[in-house]
């Protein structure tokens, strides 16, 4: 069965820095695009950064020029690195990814999230 394991959210002050992890578990065929999307309390599920396994990349504009999306491709891991964090950055963050799990079949996966926090 296929995971999505997160870690590396925690309480940061504002301008400060935070690193995001998520690896994925489990027998796959290929990894099509991993991502990160954040929520915060009463609003939507919205996109932060994606990756397609060839290293393409795409941000939110509020995001753009402080979060770097990465992904090593051996290890099956997908890293966002957040600077210059901001109290409007606080919400849960999910990893997500479109995961080819036989030559014919793709499914989304989702992380159990884990909360950023922004806060002086």
């Amino acid at each position: 069965q296929v995971q999505l394991v997160e870690s590396g959210g925690g309480l940061v002050q504002p301008g400060g820095s935070l690193t995001l992890s998520c690896a994925t578990s489990g027998s796959i065929f290929s990894i099509n695009t991993m991502g990160w999307y954040r929520q915060a309390p009463g609003k939507q599920r919205d996109l932060v950064a994606r990756i397609t396994s060839g290293g393409s990349t795409n941000y939110a504009d509020s995001v753009k020029g402080r979060f770097t999306i990465s992904m090593d491709n051996a290890k099956r891991t997908v890293y966002l690195q957040m600077n210059n964090l901001k109290p409007e950055d606080t919400a849960v963050y999910y990893c997500n990814a479109l995961i080819r799990i036989t030559p014919t079949s793709t499914n989304t996966y989702w992380g159990q999230g884990t909360q950023v926090t922004v806060s002086s």
